[in-house]
């Protein structure tokens, strides 16, 4: 229903951390240390995924729960995370959704939401100032080793879950971008063909943790963004 926003929580095995999941939102995902306090910092973040939705031609079916504060909770699935969901409040264990078989539309609609997550964090890379406020988070990273931090784990990520591997040489620029993407998703594709798991993460996890992890630091650059302070 479009009205009722699905979840599922991860519970770190200390009760350390929970991370709350959106699946069928990739990339959606906040932690904190009780579920109703991750649930709530995922409501906090639907405004912020909005964009991502609406460059994914979603945004129509995602605007109503970003506008409603209210929007009911639905917590499809409670299932064990492990020691890293505990240490770093991010999902680092697969649910039984994930496990499930995706259907050819499934995969489509996940796909093109991990396309516009890389679209905006791409777009925010291309606005934000080269030097980042310092903070606890990141060790104070600036904005290019923030974006050499993803692309490079991505395509770590690439090598080991999917068997590609991207050229060498810039990473980031556009055209090594683009064929690195298309690479991993006709890879992704692939798999799915086989009906095989990435090695042992399943599809679904790989798309909405690759998701998350391009998501999560487009809004740590939106949140240390020195711009407006020297306008």
């Amino acid at each position: 229903m479009a009205d009722v926003l699905r979840v599922m929580t991860e519970l770190g095995p200390k009760g350390q951390r929970v991370v709350a999941v959106a699946p069928d939102w990739p990339g959606l995902e906040r932690g904190a240390k009780t579920e109703e306090a991750a649930i709530a910092r995922l409501r906090a973040y639907l405004p912020r995924y909005a964009p991502v939705a609406r460059l994914a031609g979603m945004g129509a079916a995602f605007a109503a729960l970003a506008a409603d504060a209210a929007v009911d909770v639905d917590v499809v699935e409670r299932y064990p995370g492990n020691g890293s969901t505990d240490f770093w409040g991010i999902s680092f264990a697969f649910s039984d959704l994930d496990r499930q078989a995706m259907s050819g539309e499934e995969l489509d609609r996940d796909l093109t939401l991990l396309g516009a997550c890389w679209v905006f964090f791409d777009a925010v890379r291309g606005r934000v100032s080269a030097e980042l406020r310092k903070g606890p988070r990141g060790g104070g990273r600036d904005r290019d080793r923030i974006v050499r931090h993803v692309v490079g784990t991505e395509r770590e990520w690439a090598a080991t879950k999917l068997g590609v591997r991207s050229p060498d040489g810039a990473p980031l620029a556009d055209e090594g971008l683009r064929a690195h993407r298309d690479a991993y998703r006709t890879a992704i594709r692939a798999f799915h063909a086989r009906g095989m798991p990435a090695r042992t993460w399943p599809l679904r996890y790989l798309i909405r943790h690759t998701a998350y992890h391009a998501l999560d630091h487009a809004w740590e650059m939106e949140d240390k963004d020195l711009t407006a302070d020297r306008a």
